[in-house]
């Protein structure tokens, strides 16, 4: 009878490997707050880094392309009177950002093309929301409506607006102060948690409380996260101050509850709809876990971990619809380091074919809209509009090339024959011209050779360009092959050495 010891799963082997300093964003001065944000927001376009200033809140937005070490005197968005929180950017536009503060405002803001090339203060902003009696530490737009953003503030109170009109559509007042919310895959539900220890669900049109939960017992800040079939999954500590995680029915019902370690930093959840993978990163760590969540029991399994030797202040989550492709990479960290470095952390997914991977890169949410605010508001819902991965593939095996018109190869044969089918003057004026030769052998020479040079010339020409070079090409794919081979044998050795581990641990067990 065979036993299956380790559970199977095409992520099992995801693996992360942080980019050279020169190919990060280096000199950067990464705010120096205890609030417990993640500090960073990315999209397809810009990095956005929240940054200390003095005498008010500043973040910096940076172009993915401007890598290095970044000048002194790089301009900043800095309308903010108070410390900035959170950002984040919108799901529908990658030049809009929203901004919490502790000036107790959230402001929206839309970035030039190209980047920033002068400071913005107060007056650029495109939406001053107004609202909240004390500091606004997040903020979240709804992943299908357009201009609908969500604030919490230490006023213990949750606001929905529509930023097209800086108008409140909803306000949701709080026992406690709120920690951290998440919107459902279709916005029809957001979901919060408290500092009384409570987990939430409430209806972000009327602000209605549809059901109360005892999440974790420990009193430090418990993190939460909506999952694509409307469970929830949060991070939190016990009542002995360990981290744990946590999966939740839509109904608040517990399915399971698990112990991380004894570190006290807050972990922050980053969930991936597509892959159903969530991505658990902690304040001060210096590991990226990573599990699988199935609807197969204990429904959150472990998949692999991602360790490095400097502890992260903060952490930028790349959309999918960022993500390359061509290299197989499922999801991009922008880790902030203690000394001004953000560092890329891109995680793939080892795979030898050259294909698009259409099992890694399902339909993913695209930029456009579902809805627009007024319909939302007056009750409709959608699931994000979706879009293919596939259009960023870029790939070199054959057959990849879809839709490219290639030469046939058939017709060019067709052709070689076409003259001595087609005109038996030309044919027979060869052996009029060499008969007064007398030797036999002299006479069938030409006629065999003279063929093939009369016909194969034009298409030879037209096959190759004048500058090919035919010993170039041989010599690079040799040394193709010669780093493929080498490739092989390094997963050939780090797969068995996996196994090893994974024996040892079963017999320590």
């Amino acid at each position: 009878m065979s036993f299956r010891v380790v559970r199977q799963s095409k992520f099992r082997h995801v693996f992360g490997s942080a980019l050279k300093r020169d190919q990060c964003y280096d000199n950067v001065r990464i705010t120096k707050s205890s609030w417990d944000g993640k500090f960073c927001a990315v999209n397809p376009k810009y990095v956005a880094i929240i940054t200390e200033a003095a005498g008010g809140g500043a973040f910096m937005v940076l172009p993915l392309e401007k890598t290095g070490r970044i000048e002194r005197d790089h301009p900043q968005v800095s309308g903010h009177r108070g410390a900035v929180l959170d950002i984040a950017w919108c799901p529908h536009n990658d030049d809009i950002i929203a901004s919490a503060s502790e000036d107790c405002t959230v402001k929206v803001w839309q970035i030039p093309e190209g980047g920033l090339r002068v400071n913005l203060d107060h007056d650029d902003c495109v939406a001053d929301l107004q609202g909240h009696q004390r500091r606004v530490g997040n903020v979240a737009w709804h992943p299908s409506a357009a201009n609908i953003l969500l604030s919490i503030g230490s006023d213990n109170k949750v606001l929905v607006w529509n930023c097209g009109t800086e108008e409140i559509i909803t306000e949701v007042e709080f026992p406690d102060i709120i920690l951290s919310c998440s919107w459902s895959f279709t916005g029809h539900r957001v979901v919060t948690t408290c500092k009384d220890k409570k987990i939430r669900i409430i209806d972000p049109r009327t602000g209605e409380i549809l059901k109360t939960s005892f999440g974790h017992e420990g009193a430090k800040p418990m993190q939460c996260v909506y999952l694509k079939g409307d469970e929830i999954f949060t991070t939190g500590f016990s009542r002995m101050s360990e981290r744990q995680y946590a999966l939740w029915d839509g109904e608040l019902n517990n399915k399971i509850i698990q112990d991380i370690d004894s570190s006290n930093g807050v972990i922050f959840p980053f969930y991936d709809p597509d892959t159903s993978i969530i991505f658990l990163c902690g304040k001060g760590d210096s590991v990226i876990r990573y599990f699988e969540i199935t609807d197969e029991s204990p429904f959150v399994h472990y998949l692999n971990a991602f360790q490095s030797s400097d502890p992260q202040r903060g952490m930028g989550f790349m959309p999918k619809r960022g993500c390359d492709v061509n290299i197989c990479e499922i999801a991009r960290f922008y880790k902030l380091h203690q000394k001004g470095l953000c560092e890329i952390i891109p995680l793939k997914v080892p795979r030898k074919s050259e294909l698009f991977q259409d099992d890694l890169y399902p339909d993913t949410a695209s930029e456009e809209p579902a809805l627009d605010a007024d319909e939302w508001i007056a009750g409709k819902d959608a699931a994000p509009v979706l879009m293919s991965m596939r259009e960023g593939f870029k790939g070199s095996a054959p057959g990849s090339a879809v839709g490219r018109k290639k030469a046939n190869i058939l017709a060019k044969k067709v052709k070689k024959h076409a003259p001595s089918a087609d005109a038996p003057p030309a044919a027979a004026a060869a052996p009029v011209e060499t008969k007064p030769v007398k030797p036999a052998a002299a006479v069938a020479a030409p006629v065999v050779a003279a063929a093939p040079a009369v016909n194969t010339a034009p298409a030879a020409a037209a096959a190759l360009p004048a500058d090919f070079n035919f010993e170039k090409i041989e010599n690079d794919i040799r040394k193709l092959k010669i780093i493929a081979k080498g490739h092989e044998r390094r997963i050939k050795s780090l797969e068995e050495k996996l196994a090893h581990y994974e024996q040892k641990n079963e017999a320590d067990q």
